[in-house]
């Protein structure tokens, strides 16, 4: 790794390299310690990548353009078999580490700030060649659901989940197609001094309907932080309420996410299937089987009602 380091033009006289090891990315990421101080992301990556790469390092040129407070996109290139990509270095640790010591008043901020980041990320529509998103998640839920059956496990009352997501598809026709960081959650948003300092791992992208963003919220953001989860919706939408096409496109998406979360673990992570079910229960139980759209925990007494 030494020899790769040292070859890359931007570092190639760094001081010191640190592995980040945390999260499912195939990528091997870095933090680059520069000689006069700065610290840089290094990411290297299998050269038949490369292509894909750089269309997600022209994506991260146009979020900076747009204001997001991401990383800036700085060199990349290819050195033997593998590519590598070099970007600015947003200090601190992922928001889900810490925040649950943080008052309901800091939490809260820090997903407000960052529903308005989500926002601005989402003034970037689709390329012309991208087809529409009801035509792209349609077909996609439809191989979930034929793996689901297939798979030996099973969600109780299922029947009642396929019903909902049957009634309610054709929400998705007409949707925008727009940018989707399509991992927004605490793990993927930096914190510096219980301050927000920025969003990370933009890899996942996709195009697609802004809504399906907050299927995290609902999964994994909820059972952390509700005092977040609640700032971050209020803060996409400048502090007004969402309406009720939001909250039935919400559970759609959180709907079709039963399938595809028990269908994906099985083939990723089988040994997570325990918690990823878990989390599935608290979904189910927030939504009472997708009976009411609004989940149980935005109106909770465990809320920032007393907030803003």
């Amino acid at each position: 790794m030494k020899d790769l380091l040292e070859q890359i033009p931007l570092i190639g006289r760094y001081r010191k390299s640190v592995e980040m090891t945390k999260g499912f990315s195939s990528d091997k990421k870095y933090c680059i310690h520069l000689p006069k101080g700065e610290k840089v992301l290094l990411r290297i990556f299998h050269k038949g990548e490369y292509d894909s790469k750089q269309v997600e390092y022209s994506m991260l040129e146009k979020l900076k353009a747009c204001g997001v407070a991401c990383a800036k996109p700085m060199e990349m290139g290819v050195i033997g078999d593998r590519g590598y990509m070099v970007t600015s270095y947003i200090e601190g640790q992922d928001a889900e580490e810490n925040i649950q010591t943080y008052s309901l008043q800091e939490q809260y901020d820090l997903g407000y700030r960052a529903g308005k980041e989500l926002k601005r990320m989402h003034q970037i529509p689709a390329p012309a060649h991208v087809t529409s998103w009801y035509k792209r998640k349609v077909e996609k839920h439809k191989n979930y659901i034929d793996a689901y059956v297939a798979c030996e496990i099973k969600i109780t009352h299922d029947d009642k989940i396929m019903r909902f997501i049957d009634d309610h598809i054709h929400l998705m026709k007409q949707r925008p197609n727009l940018f989707q960081h399509d991992d927004f959650h605490l793990g993927n948003i930096i914190v510096n001094e219980r301050k927000f300092a920025g969003i990370v791992d933009f890899n996942r992208y996709d195009w697609g309907d802004p809504v399906h963003e907050f299927l995290k919220v609902g999964m994994f953001t909820r059972q952390v932080s509700i005092p977040f989860s609640k700032g971050q919706i209020k803060g996409y939408f400048q502090n007004q309420e969402p309406d009720e096409t939001f909250w039935t496109l919400y559970a759609l998406y959180l709907a079709m996410c039963v399938f595809s979360t028990v269908v994906w673990t099985l083939r990723t992570v089988p040994d997570h299937l325990s918690d990823m079910l878990d989390k599935i229960d608290v979904v189910l139980d927030d939504h009472n089987y997708f009976a009411s759209v609004k989940p149980k925990w935005y109106e909770s007494v465990a809320d920032t009602s007393q907030l803003k």
